[in-house]
């Protein structure tokens, strides 16, 4: 793609997203929406929206490869994404559901399931894909060192005459069976030759003999040609797949790949010019307009002496640093400012004034506050304001300034910006002497504060020799007392801030490097190798009928696209920026819960893989025997924390989560699953919004153990459920791709579809590496592959059954979220939940007035 091509999705993304500001950011606030229905059209309508402009702004800044471009475009590709996560979060509020259906909506927007996929932003691998490199080489340095792990393997007891006796029945099972493939071949032969003898010499007519080849030969190339057509056909609605390429080579999907790659080491270069540029830029500004800028400062600031001593009879006073110092005097000031200024003068006239400014200043704020307190009494007990105020209002949003600014920012500057003559994208060296031109403006105004406070100060001394007034010795002790109980001030706020500090938390390794403390972890095993697993290889269709089996009051299981829609939105996309996660809603640990093989360590890897971060593994099994006692794994804590934060983004990784609930821990069971069941909310009390560390629990019998600490400890519960049919459908023509199979008329996806409900994700798979070994690979030119081969190796494999799905069901639904989502069922949900909610903010308030 050419830069003119992102130039222009930038700005047909800019024209979308310019809308939605102006939806979002309405002159007046909007009122509240009373149909929770219309509600949550109104704010997935907007997701949907955001979610395009995301998809087309991750797109150009992963190409476009302006500098200064990229640095508006990642403003708001972070603004976006943030919203996006804000907007999810409002849905869940709303629906009391993690899951949502937007098929009406798709079908209103002309919009298919693949264009609500959330992408993976590049930039979170490729900017860092130095340190990413570094630490692995480090970690596969560690690892060499302590060589490849013992494997544990149990020595099978056999006498020799017991092994003899057995290799001998193989062997003669298989010289049988070699016999009897010869004896049938034989057999096959003799019968061909007696056949052959018994029709005789052919009599056919030569004539007859070559119209019936013709005919056979025909009726051949035309039953070839229309099937050739009908695949064609087929292939170009997209029924089957496309031919496997002759020469990849040269296939387009590869050439844009390879060009995607050469503008992403372009991007590289302009940005190690455009820091360049910054220096150098900096520097000849400095030398060439700092001397004319700070003469012109003195003149303003000497002009400025003048001004004050003529209007008032005496020189003013300097501004300090904290208020701008010279800044201050010249900036521009708003209509309010001004106003406040004249009411204060006119206080300052007398005594009196101030005291009853203060008084009415005092009176004021009561008045605002029984106001305050008038409304709320009124919501509560339920007046005429009430009607006004209820229903769904959306929440203030953290990232919409940002994303407002930096649409302004192109708007201002580069929508209309002429780059005729910049055809490769080089960094624009007028807007960096505009940058830098106010940088080096500060730095120069403070030596100019710095001189011209010397020079005020001995103009006063001179004026005040002049007057022979003793009024120099006062100003001096009135000066000097205000600023010492000004150093008081600053020190009191220090000395608290540092006893908060304190509080907080103790280093338990002060004298020990990340380094040391990364490698303990690795050789101890908590720090583990995450395999490279990317989010679209988790495989899962879109479901078609979630919309419209809720409106038949069903509450239809997810399907494993929602799945990994949300494990994008809950683990990728915070972790991967750190914008995103400061001021996103902060989703500190994560539950994944389903049965066994539906991929719930692979989306773990898929949340490391995609984000390059760290993986501590705390399962009970891993951490049995490691760091004893009481003492010993509050140091494992506190170490990972340590090195998750410092060599953030970081996951922690519990398997079987449900293991540290238990309500009693069999006799059988040595590894101590409740040891951490204390550990795990004091950790998570200690994850502030800037630390990218998240939890991640995995669980196949959730409904094992007690809800109330499961639920407590994990924020967000995912439920991942068997394939439904459609994404086994999917599964089976991608595995079986994958596996080097070779896809064709004669194999049944269907069928195989159908037979395979109940099975999982990882049995599909092990169907395809059983059935497609590298003997058969090397057959399927010959003899193509069928449906039918697959089964007895399905038939070997046990298969999730309905009642599991079902028990998994009914946990989800006695969740804190299943709970409202039943009660919203019933229709009891809208009024009693926020009545409740403002009943309790009510008892809170006059609890808190008697106490008081």
């Amino acid at each position: 793609m050419s830069h003119s091509y992102y130039q222009k999705q930038w700005l047909e993304a800019q024209d979308s997203l310019n809308d939605l500001l102006i939806q979002e950011i309405p002159p007046e606030p909007p009122k509240p929406e009373k149909d929770r229905l219309t509600a949550f059209q109104n704010i997935a309508t907007l997701y949907l929206k955001y979610l395009q402009i995301f998809r087309k702004i991750e797109g150009c800044y992963d190409q476009v490869v302006h500098p200064q471009k990229r640095r508006v475009l990642r403003r708001m590709l972070d603004g976006v994404m943030g919203r996006l996560i804000e907007l999810k979060n409002e849905m869940v509020l709303l629906e009391f559901s993690e899951f949502h259906y937007f098929d009406d909506i798709l079908s209103d927007l002309k919009l298919t399931p693949n264009d609500i996929e959330i992408p993976v932003p590049k930039y979170f691998i490729n900017e860092r894909a130095k340190v990413l490199q570094d630490r692995e080489k480090l970690l596969g340095q560690i690892l060499a060192k302590m060589g490849p792990p013992e494997e544990k393997t149990e020595e099978i007891k056999m006498s020799p005459d017991e092994a003899i006796r057995i290799i001998q029945v193989h062997e003669r099972a298989r010289q049988g069976r070699l016999r009897a493939k010869f004896m049938r071949e034989i057999r096959l032969q003799e019968e061909r030759e007696r056949n052959a003898a018994n029709r005789g010499a052919p009599t056919l007519d030569t004539e007859l003999a070559s119209v019936r080849i013709q005919k056979t030969w025909k009726g051949y190339a035309v039953r070839k040609r229309i099937r050739r057509e009908r695949e064609e056909e087929m292939r170009f609605i997209g029924m089957i797949p496309p031919r496997d390429p002759t020469n990849p080579k040269n296939t387009s999907q590869v050439l844009a790949e390879r060009t995607e790659k050469t503008r992403r080491v372009t991007q590289a270069d302009h940005e190690r010019e455009y820091q360049q540029s910054l220096v150098s830029i900096k520097t000849k500004l400095r030398e060439v307009e700092g001397p004319d800028m700070k003469e012109t400062m003195q003149d303003q600031i000497r002009q400025w002496f003048i001004e004050c001593r003529d209007a008032t009879g005496k020189f003013p006073d300097y501004p300090d640093e904290d208020e701008g110092g010279s800044a201050a005097i010249f900036r521009e000031k708003d209509p309010a400012e001004i106003e406040a200024e004249l009411a204060g003068k006119e206080d300052d006239k007398g005594g009196k004034g101030k005291k009853k400014g203060k008084k009415s200043a005092k009176k004021d704020k009561k008045k605002d506050k029984k106001d305050k307190k008038g409304k709320k009494g009124k919501k509560g007990k339920g007046g005429d304001d009430d009607e006004e105020e209820e229903g769904f209002k959306l929440q203030q949003s953290n990232f919409l300034p940002d994303t407002d600014g930096a649409a302004k920012d192109f708007s201002g500057i580069w929508k209309e910006r002429n780059e005729e003559s910049n055809f490769s994208q080089k960094p624009d060296s007028e807007l960096i002497k505009e940058e830098k031109r106010i940088e080096v403006e500060n730095e120069i105004r403070t030596q100019v504060d710095e001189l011209m406070r010397t020079e005020l100060k001995n103009l006063k001394v001179a004026v005040d020799r002049d007057k022979g007034k003793g009024k120099k010795g006062k100003k001096g002790k009135s000066g000097k007392k205000s600023g010492k109980k000004k150093k008081k001030k600053k020190s009191g706020k220090k000395s608290g801030k540092k006893g908060k500090k304190g509080k907080k938390e103790k280093d338990l390794t002060p004298d020990r490097t990340v380094e040391d403390l990364y490698e303990e972890l690795v050789k101890e095993g908590i720090i583990v190798r995450s395999p490279k697993f990317s989010l679209q290889d988790y495989i899962g269709e879109y479901s078609y009928l979630g919309t419209t089996l809720r409106q038949a009051n069903i509450e239809p299981m997810p399907s494993l696209s929602d799945v990994r829609q949300l494990v994008a939105l809950y683990g990728i996309l915070p972790l991967g920026s750190q914008a995103v996660h400061e001021k996103a809603p902060h989703i500190k640990s994560i539950l994944l819960a389903g049965p066994r093989g539906t991929g719930k360590r692979s989306l773990v890897n898929a949340i490391c893989t995609e984000t390059g971060a760290n993986l501590f593994d705390l399962t009970a099994t891993n951490i049995q025997g490691k760091y004893a006692g009481k003492s010993g794994l509050a140091m494992l804590m506190h170490m990972v924390l340590k090195v998750g934060r410092l060599l953030q983004p970081s996951v922690i990784l519990i398997s079987d989560a449900e293991r540290t609930f238990l309500k009693k821990v069999p006799k059988t069971d040595k590894t101590d699953p409740k040891r951490l069941k204390k550990e795990l909310p004091k950790m998570l009390k200690l994850l502030k919004p800037e630390d990218r560390v998240v939890l991640v629990g995995t669980s196949r019998a959730p409904f094992e153990c007690e809800m109330k600490g499961l639920v407590g400890a994990y924020q967000r519960v995912v439920l991942i459920p068997r394939p439904d049919y459609a994404s086994r459908h999917l599964l089976w023509r991608s595995l079986i791709v994958k596996n080097n199979g070779i896809l064709n008329a004669q194999i049944d996806m269907s069928s195989l579809a159908k037979v395979t409900d109940g099975y999982t994700q990882k049995h599909i798979m092990t169907a395809c590496q059983q059935v497609l070994t590298e003997r058969r690979v090397s057959q399927l030119a010959k003899r193509p592959l069928v449906g039918s081969e697959f089964v007895p190796a399905l038939a070997r494999l046990e298969p999730i059954y309905k009642e599991e799905e079902e028990a998994f069901k009914t946990w989800y639904a006695k969740t804190p979220l299943g709970k409202k989502r039943a009660k919203a069922a019933e229709g009891g949900d809208e009024d009693d939940g926020k009545k409740g909610k403002k009943g309790k903010k009510g008892k809170k308030g006059k609890k808190g007035k008697k106490k008081k």
